[in-house]
């Protein structure tokens, strides 16, 4: 189910225990309404009050935990596509089709996250698809002539393994990583909660207000709690600014050093120039 889903089972669940709870109040005889009765009853309140609030923060921390953790890996995955770039540039002219293949690897997991975002309608072209395999493949087949570009060929391997792993969770649609049974008892706690509100509240509409907007609040962050556990997807989503600044540096990259080897030929071509005159 989804988040709001959900939140909007959670919102009828406990401003209907509310209700239920006045409903109870206007039915039990008068000797269950004794302050002895009422005491025992607001404790029984109070400790399903720690306890949710216990489990509530729990959520919130591994929300939190899933949301920080994906936007650290896309923002290191962005570092790492630049760094990777300028290390392949540094390997040698071999790698001219592996750079081309990493470009492809990063618009394809750039597409493939835009359009679980509903950003993109239409398929991407077929080279573009390929870029990821074509990037493996042509990583695989460098041959180090010495120690000094051995380096480069290993953290391009890393980074592949990097960009596959985000691209796998891209793919899944981000797994839950909150149990639903700490959903359904925090759902049956507050339902609780809530029904007790309800049996101790008069009977008029300033309390059956005041307990709605209560109920809607919590049911807005159960909502915003798992809107925060989709980071890719949801709500409270994490940009993709960083994998976009990679493939713009990239382009950057490739032009400027386009310039250089342009720079480089003219140069040797003045050399040859002065020496035959």
């Amino acid at each position: 189910m989804t988040p709001l889903t959900n939140s909007l089972i959670v919102l009828a669940c406990v401003f209907s225990s509310a209700l239920v709870g006045m409903y109870i109040r206007a039915r039990l005889p008068a000797s269950y309404l004794d302050n002895d009765t009422g005491d025992v009853i607001k404790l029984a309140l109070g400790l399903i009050v720690m306890m949710s609030a216990l489990l509530l923060g729990l959520l919130i921390s591994t929300a939190k935990s899933s949301y920080d953790l994906m936007r650290v890996q896309l923002t290191q995955l962005g570092a790492d596509v630049i760094l990777m770039d300028r290390s392949l540039a540094l390997y040698g002219s071999e790698t001219k089709d592996a750079r081309n293949n990493l470009r492809d690897l990063a618009e394809n997991l750039l597409y493939q996250l835009e359009l679980f975002r509903g950003n993109r309608s239409r398929p991407e072209s077929p080279q573009v698809k390929a870029g990821a395999k074509n990037f493996y493949q042509s990583i695989r087949a460098l041959v180090p002539r010495d120690s000094g570009q051995g380096s480069p060929k290993d953290e391009a391997v890393r980074v592949s393994f990097a960009v596959a792993e985000i691209r796998a969770l891209a793919l899944a649609r981000e797994s839950n990583s909150i149990p639903v049974p700490f959903l359904v008892i925090l759902a049956f706690w507050l339902a609780v909660l809530f029904a007790g509100f309800g049996f101790f509240a008069p009977p008029n509409c300033a309390t059956v207000t005041a307990l709605a907007i209560c109920a809607l609040s919590v049911s807005v962050a159960i909502f915003l709690i798992l809107q925060m556990n989709q980071p890719l997807t949801g709500l409270i989503r994490i940009s993709l600014e960083p994998l976009r600044n990679a493939i713009d540096a990239r382009a950057s990259g490739l032009q400027q050093d386009s310039g250089v080897a342009l720079g480089k030929r003219l140069t040797s071509g003045i050399r040859v120039y002065m020496f035959y005159r």
